[in-house]
């Protein structure tokens, strides 16, 4: 089912308060507190140092990783994150300039990077990169883009943009590569810290209260060498969307205009008669479909990451880390519409005007297709990761990272259910877009009336997407001499894709009936389509509930109740979910893709002609093998292909004053 973008939507009212609670370095020098007291005064300023941190501190970090960075570079480090009243990453993102996000629901979901979509995003969790996959929105994402809005964002110490191209980044991206970085035990003081944040979001259409909880529990031991840390974070939202749509405009021949016939014959056939109230209305934009509705989301996030590390000296550090994730999604909507879209030939248009934009922004429309849509979601996304990285000092002017690890991110739909029901000779419709963000919208046909519907369309598509990585990385630097570094590594890495899908969908025959036996609808010959077919089975007020708009802006006059399905009933009395489901052909494809690759670099730091400046230049190779595998025409196909590529780089950063950096 395609979900369009809806207009004239309220925008949802959040109250949110916070409480934050820390305990910190729970270790031996507590029990010194009594006997401090006692000391005299300058010798405790003699052993004692105060230490005083803040909002603004994170905020000098992130500079400090921009102003450093000799490519450009933008960060969010620690406090940013945990102080911003963020849902997710993506809205965390956005405070970087140069991003902006695609939101769904009210809240952020995949971001834009210089007018660049997130498919040509690359995102490294822990220094690995890694697809989340979410179902929110229209359908599960099945392309590379990142669904940010999976993770909450008090998971993460630092998220850090690289906009620009280097040697030793990953390659594979146009847009940005987005660093996500967990916890770092290490970086705590001795001891335990501990840290609890509670919210609350209200959202005064759904009139719910969303709760919000996130917590930290870390451990240093005395001599800072071994520590843990596990965080959690958890929301529960509901939200609804009230608003309109007109699912885009388009132009087409009607039946007639103001009494006029535009056609030989009525409803289907013959030929059009040209005449200037019929050409004026054909060639004049229309709404397609017209409509009020509701989005009604209820979003259930859980976040999990730990992470141990080990230096048992100065020149070793071992560090191994987890995330994982959960992300429940239920959508429901409910529509009301005429499908202008493809029937405009069976109806008749009085009482029109057409604006100076060629718009018809207002008509009377008989025989006119009214539908009612009832639409229900039900969604799951999972997401872990788990790596281990090993950094080590081989000398003073030596070192190494190794990485590895994996992640799988699966998108579910189990359900995914529409039921149409069809009203397709209505009386007396009529849409008035004076007001493009308010249109008026009034039925002249009872659309509370089950008697004047039939039950024309059941629809389910279950699906499942799954996006799998293997990383396996080598990074050395050698200082040369002061201000000249040669970097190189090498790089293996695995991405598997899968999507499977399948359709239950079908229109609903009249003048049949259903097989008790099989529990499926059947048509019988006499349900050819005239002038007098049933197209479909009655509604009855057991397969109906009544729907009635809350305020979405609409003007008086418009209608605001309406029937839909009885989701339970309906699929009940059409055995739906007993029906054999059918492969969605185009969305069952899976491919692989191994990537082997190196890099050599050279990072320069100096002054030429007192002009201070900084440099990396170098080059990337990469190999990379796919196989990709799918059906066509129902015949199952397998596609091999492999490439290389040699990608050359070169950032320079001038600094002509310490104020002042020229990139």
């Amino acid at each position: 089912m395609a979900i369009h973008a809806m207009q004239g939507v309220r925008s949802l009212s959040r109250l949110a308060c916070g409480v934050s609670l820390a305990v910190l370095a729970v270790s031996p020098a507590w029990a010194q507190d009594a006997a401090d007291a006692a000391a005299p005064a300058d010798e405790v300023a003699a052993e004692d140092e105060i230490i005083v941190t803040g909002f603004r501190a994170s905020l000098d970090k992130a500079l400090d990783v921009k102003r450093d960075s000799i490519a450009a570079v933008d960060a969010i480090v620690a406090e940013d994150i945990a102080k911003f009243p963020d849902q997710n990453l993506a809205e965390s993102l956005q405070r970087i300039p140069g991003i902006t996000i695609q939101r769904d629901g009210g809240e952020g979901r995949g971001i834009t990077v210089r007018g660049l979509g997130s498919q040509f995003t690359r995102v490294r969790v822990n220094g690995m990169e890694t697809v989340a996959t979410s179902t929110d929105g229209a359908s599960a994402n099945r392309d590379r883009a990142f669904d940010f809005n999976v993770f909450a964002s008090e998971l993460f110490s630092s998220i850090v943009v690289h906009k620009t191209a280097s040697a030793e980044l990953d390659e594979g991206s146009l847009g940005a590569v987005v660093d996500l970085n967990t916890g770092n035990p290490l970086a705590s003081k001795s001891g335990f810290t501990a840290a609890l944040s509670a919210q609350a979001s209200y959202n005064d259409l759904s009139d719910k209260v969303g709760p919000r909880v996130a917590g930290l529990l870390s451990w240093v031991n005395d001599a800072g060498t071994f520590g843990f840390a596990l965080s959690a974070a958890y929301s529960d939202q509901k939200t609804l969307e009230l608003g309109n749509n007109s699912v885009r405009w388009a132009q087409a021949r009607f039946d007639s205009v103001d009494g006029t016939p535009c056609w030989t014959a009525a409803n289907s056939g013959g030929t059009y008669i040209p005449s200037a109230a019929c050409d004026a209305v054909s060639l004049a934009f229309h709404p397609r479909i017209p409509r009020y509705g509701e989005i009604a989301h209820d979003k259930k996030r859980l976040g999990i990451t730990g992470s141990i590390q080990f230096a048992p000296t100065d020149a070793t550090k071992i560090s191994l880390d987890g995330l994982y994730s959960s992300f429940k999604h239920q959508r429901r909507e409910r529509w009301a519409e005429v499908l202008l879209r493809s029937n405009e030939r069976s109806i008749n248009v009085s009482d029109y005007e057409i604006d100076g934009d060629n718009n018809m922004i207002s008509a009377t429309l008989d025989d006119a297709w009214v539908r009612t849509e009832h639409y229900l979601r039900k969604a799951k996304t999972e997401f872990y990761q788990f790596g281990a990285t090993w950094d080590q000092d081989v000398s003073d002017n030596f070192r190494f990272t190794l990485l590895g690890g994996m992640s799988k991110s699966t998108a579910s739909i189990p359900l995914e259910t529409t039921i149409v029901f069809d009203d397709r000779d209505a009386q007396d419709y009529r849409y008035d877009y004076s007001n493009m963000a308010k249109p008026l919208l009034t039925f002249g046909t009872s659309v509370t009336n089950p008697a004047n519907f039939q039950l024309a369309e059941i629809r389910d598509r279950p699906s499942e997407v799954e996006n799998k990585f293997r990383t396996a990385q080598l990074r050395t630097e050698w200082d040369v001499t002061d201000g000249f570094t040669v970097k190189a590594g090498g790089v293996y890495r695995r991405f598997d894709f899968s999507s499977i899908a399948f359709t239950r969908d079908t229109v609903v025959c009249g003048n049949g009936g259903v097989d008790r036996v099989l529990g499926t609808l059947t048509c019988s010959p006499s349900s050819a389509f005239g002038p007098n077919a049933v197209y479909g089975f009655p509604v009855t007020p057991a397969l109906s509930e009544l729907f009635t708009l809350g305020n979405a802006g609409q003007p008086s006059g418009t209608t605001t109740e309406w029937i839909v399905a009885n989701l339970d009933a309906a699929t009940a009395f059409t055995n739906l979910y007993g029906r054999t489901p059918a492969l969605d052909a185009g969305n069952n494809r899976a491919v692989r893709e191994e990537v082997k690759g190196g890099y050599l670099q050279f990072d320069a730091k100096g002054e030429l002609a007192g002009l201070r400046y900084a440099l990396n230049a170098g080059v990337r190779y990469v190999h990379t093998a796919q196989t990709s595998s799918g059906l066509n025409s129902g015949t199952a196909v397998t596609v091999k292909r492999s490439y290389e590529d040699w990608l050359p780089s070169v950032n320079l950063a001038l600094v002509p004053h310490d104020d002042l950096i020229i990139r």
